[in-house]
């Protein structure tokens, strides 16, 4: 089995910045954030010096699009989404030793430099190329500003840089019929100059790097070749934005960095903040500063120094831009280490369909906290589980319950309740030994010993769904030895072979709150806390001695707790009204009618009534008979509306009655006239009513 195959001093992990136009939800936590804490509280239990940086993508055209959308600035959006992200990741549970933000000053100051660098050393080529312009809104488009159909699968909500439909990467130019998302109109094509990272000459020392990581996963490097074998092209590094860090580059007025030059230097520039030891109390609170888990060195060994591992957790989206286009920027400055993985993830869906933010179509971190207080264990259990580690996998609110109520209740919860339970009823909680170990003992505790080498084995490989498999089965070990065994009727006849087999249940309960640290850290906290144990480190895990004679134990408690059908039914039904909300939102409305001449509309008389009686329609659904004061007269009108409204709700009310439609006959009933009515896009009608206080007669011009 693989165990850190190189004995690195410290270690540097990073987990993919998330952007703030929006909150977290559980895609971006099966990608990204629980195998990265996994790995970061692994590495923490086995006494390694390892920091964890994230913080909040607040640059790019996501941000500006969001902000014209709420009719706020940039600014503000990024300040109400950095706080709401990073309480929802703290109380998740989400390790990090930082959560940054790219709009401090110490990143701003960070990536110009690095720009500034690059560009004195000559890396950049500087260059005029065609971008589309918006002369309606004037400024030129960044990819995200124009949509238009897709060449590819005919999509016509296609992004200028990619169909989010079918997947494919494109490029403004190639989209049919783009327009601007600022104002609608058609863009035309201007001059604009922009620097550009030369990837096809760097295409040999990026192609040497890939090849030399072929350990990393399937899909990560199959990703990176099939770039490199496509022929890697110059990249523009600037922006004509106004919202980012400055191009600080003479002549460069109206332009910014670049999000994907200067996002990933966020993990730098966070760390420059956690290892300055007189960030101001103000900032530690913002950057939700751990101050629990100090580094043990200046930022610079973090990124420069050899014996240094750097993890990039991200999701597959993110392949190209952490595998090839930061290294190749890290390449260029020359001082820094280089990714030595990036275990990327493939995309988790929902409900059969894929997460979408635009459609609300997602299980929102924040609105799962409030659901199911105290139950981060189980959504991280359940999300690790079903983890989309090779290929795209599926979030089910029914498989969620059967996991927490058939696996984490049934057998890890059950497992450790009988144990600490039973000690309770026969020895008032201490742990005792009784009879010498059988040959049955000796065998479980012989397995014991080879659970921690294989979760080891597995979160070192970034395997962390096998990590967790192999855990429960050292659960379903202990049940299993404890059915085997019964104790329960042991007692009445062999009280010491009881004792001993008690002693091994509880060593066995030690030996998994150790290995839940990484795994499921709010159960293993409350399991040290019912065992009356400290915290032991991994190293201590596998072997049988955990817990001394004679050790008291605290009250035992339910470490979970069944999760009953209607907490899961009305998550289900949450998603559905609001996947049928926008639906109606979307809907186009009916097409027009043939025009009509002025003359042809002057001929409607359309006065404002007041309904003065109204009663159903016998034998019938959808009719309702009408007294109408329409200021001239009170007539009968018969309308279609009774599965609508109440007859006895609608007396009194104000409406517009057009009176000169030839009077019809229905269901025996004379109708001299009708009721306009508005119809939403589900259906529902509405009165079109005049404002309060209009005479009867008013007419409607």
């Amino acid at each position: 089995m693989q165990i850190l195959e190189k004995n690195y001093k410290r270690y540097t992990v990073t987990a993919a910045l998330p952007y703030t136009n929006g909150p977290v939800h559980i895609g971006h936590l099966a990608g990204v954030y629980i195998p990265a804490d996994i790995y970061v509280r692994y590495l923490r239990s086995k006494g390694r010096d390892v920091i964890f940086v994230c913080g909040s993508d607040e640059h790019g055209v996501p941000i500006t699009l969001k902000a014209r959308k709420e009719g706020i600035l940039p600014q503000q959006v990024v300040d109400k989404y950095h706080k709401a992200i990073g309480d929802s990741f703290r109380d998740f549970g989400v390790s990090f030793n930082i959560y940054h933000r790219t709009s401090s000053e110490t990143h701003h100051d960070t990536a110009s430099g690095f720009f500034r660098t690059l560009y004195d050393k000559g890396v950049f080529n500087e260059e005029e190329t065609e971008q589309y312009f918006d002369e309606k809104a004037g400024q030129f488009l960044a990819d995200r500003y124009i949509i238009g159909t897709c060449p590819n699968c005919g999509n016509e909500e296609a992004y200028g840089d990619q169909c989010e439909k079918c997947g494919t990467s494109l490029s403004p130019t190639e989209l049919i019929n783009p327009h601007s998302t600022l104002s609608g109109a058609q863009p035309v094509l201007k001059k604009t100059r922009n620097w550009f990272l030369p990837l096809d000459k760097m295409q040999p020392q990026i192609e040497a790097y890939i090849d030399s990581h072929k350990e990393w996963r399937a899909n990560v490097y199959g990703q990176c070749k099939s770039w490199l074998n496509g022929g890697l092209h110059p990249r523009a590094m600037t922006r004509d934005l106004d919202w980012g860090v400055k191009v600080p580059v003479e002549g460069a007025d109206g332009k910014v960095l670049y999000v994907w030059f200067e996002a990933p230097i966020g993990y730098i520039s966070g760390t420059k903040d956690l290892c300055d030891p007189a960030l101001s109390a103000e900032k530690k609170s913002e950057y939700y500063l751990n101050e629990a888990l100090k580094p043990t060195d200046s930022w610079e060994k973090y990124w420069y120094a050899e014996d240094t591992k750097l993890v990039h957790f991200i999701g597959k989206d993110n392949i190209v831009f952490h595998c090839i286009i930061f290294p190749a920027i890290l390449m260029a400055h020359e001082q820094y280490h280089l990714p030595d993985n990036v275990p990327a993830n493939e995309f988790l869906n929902l409900e059969g369909d894929k997460i979408s933010t635009s459609r609300n179509w997602a299980v929102w971190l924040h609105e799962y906290l409030q659901d199911f207080p105290n139950k981060q264990d189980v959504l991280r259990y359940v999300l690790t589980a079903t983890a989309p580690e090779t290929k795209d996998n599926d979030f089910t609110w029914k498989d969620f319950q059967a996991r927490n109520n058939n696996e984490l209740v049934a057998i890890f919860g059950n497992f450790v309740n009988r144990v600490l339970v039973l000690s309770h009823k026969y020895f008032d909680g201490k742990v005792l030994m009784g009879s010498e170990l059988t040959s049955v003992d000796r065998g479980v505790l012989e397995e014991l010993k080879e659970y921690p080498v294989k979760i080891a084995s597995s979160i070192e490989q970034y395997r962390f769904r096998e990590a967790l498999s192999e855990f429960m089965n050292l659960a379903r070990l202990g049940n299993k030895y404890l059915a085997d065994a019964e104790p329960w009727k042991l007692i009445k006849t062999d009280e010491e072979r009881v004792k001993t087999i008690l002693n091994i249940g509880l060593q066995i309960t030690s030996n998994l709150a150790i290995l839940a640290q990484a795994l499921l850290p709010f159960s293993s906290d409350k399991l040290f806390q019912m065992l009356n144990q400290d915290k032991l480190e991994w190293d201590k895990a596998g072997t049988a001695d955990l817990l001394p004679i004679g050790h008291q134990l605290n009250e035992a408690s339910l470490l979970f707790e069944k999760i009953e059908d209607d907490a899961v039914e009305a998550q289900i039904k949450k998603l559905m009204d609001s996947k049928n909300a926008n639906e109606l939102a979307n809907r186009k409305a009916e097409d027009s009618k043939p025009n009509i001449s002025f003359d042809q509309f002057a001929a409607m008389d359309i006065r404002v009534g007041t309904i003065l009686a109204a009663e159903k329609v016998a034998k019938t659904k959808k009719l309702l008979k009408l007294q109408i004061d329409t200021g001239i007269d009170q007539r009968t009108i018969v309308s279609g509306i009774a599965e609508y409204f109440e007859p006895e709700n609608i007396i009194g009310k104000q409406v517009s009655v057009l009176i000169n439609l030839e009077p019809r006959e229905i269901k025996g009933i004379l109708s001299q006239g009708m009721i306009l009515m508005a119809e939403n896009s589900d259906g529902n009608l509405s009165f079109v009513a005049p404002p309060v206080g209009m005479n009867n007669g008013s007419v409607v011009r």
